[in-house]
């Protein structure tokens, strides 16, 4: 039996005693794209937090490939939070895109994706080197290496993140809103990317705004609203056939504001 990638179990989280996020239960198997979509407040980028332990859940459990993220069993059976340095062990194998890029300003494209692999893995500088190469020329910026972030557009910029996270050599990677600020003409070059990733079975949790896309390149949609999981289903039934009310009202709205028509979006048979 095959287990799940990312698994959460109740997981649960609050801020000052309110609570934002209300028991999830989600599994996400090894190569699946799962886009998660849903109304600004729905928990969409907390949920995707708590997924790496940037934001620890308040209760309730994530899984790594079968492991406790974040915390660990005693010998007396309870749950104690992991050491600084076991957590970010951990974080390693979970790549994180955000949406504000996060590069550093002072060090070129090549310099930027090379500096974990380099520090954090301890691979050779020639290692290191030649992987962020291969990785620039995969996401289309080989001829941009020795540019430093300002000299980028921000699609640039975003695609040399991806990079950053593919250096990583990680078990599963996260977007959180990817390509929210981006001017619209840069969002296609930056999607092209992470199509790519999908169609090579990376483990991806997407979440996004661009509902054509998600429907594109997802195995699975999932609707957020109030800290739930409304609908988690296949693109196609997703849009053709939801089951809840909720999700009816999520896609009237979407076509209403002529973001995604849905009737021309392809979907896989």
């Amino acid at each position: 039996m095959t287990i799940p990638a990312l698994r959460t179990e109740a997981l649960r989280k609050s801020f000052n005693g309110v609570e934002v996020l209300h028991g999830i239960d989600l599994s996400i198997m090894p190569g699946e794209t799962v886009c998660i979509v849903g109304a600004s407040g729905s928990g969409k980028s907390t949920f995707l937090r708590c997924l790496n332990w940037l934001s620890p859940a308040s209760s309730g459990h994530v899984y790594l490939n079968g492991e406790l993220i974040g915390v660990r069993e005693t010998a007396g059976g309870s749950v104690v939070p992991l050491a600084h340095k076991q957590l970010q062990e951990q974080r390693q194998r979970i790549g994180m895109v955000f949406q504000s890029f996060n590069l550093w300003p002072h060090r070129t494209a090549l310099e930027n994706v090379m500096e974990g692999p380099r520090i954090v893995l301890n691979q050779p500088g020639a290692q290191a080197r030649a992987t962020a190469e291969r990785l620039l020329e995969r996401v289309g910026l080989a001829e941009r290496r020795d540019f430093y972030p300002a000299q980028l557009s921000g699609g640039q910029q975003q695609r040399v993140a991806i990079a950053r996270a593919l250096a990583m050599k990680p078990e599963v990677i996260l977007f959180d809103e990817p390509t929210s600020a981006l001017d619209p003409e840069l969002v296609g070059e930056v999607l092209a990317v992470m199509k790519e990733l999908a169609s090579e079975d990376t483990t991806m949790v997407v979440v996004t705004h661009e509902i054509g896309f998600a429907v594109e390149v997802a195995d699975r949609l999932i609707l957020m609203d109030g800290g739930q999981i409304i609908e988690d289903a296949p693109p196609r039934q997703f849009i053709e056939a939801p089951r809840e009310e909720r999700s009816r009202r999520f896609l009237d709205q979407v076509l209403s504001r002529g973001l995604a028509p849905v009737h021309t979006i392809h979907t896989s048979e």
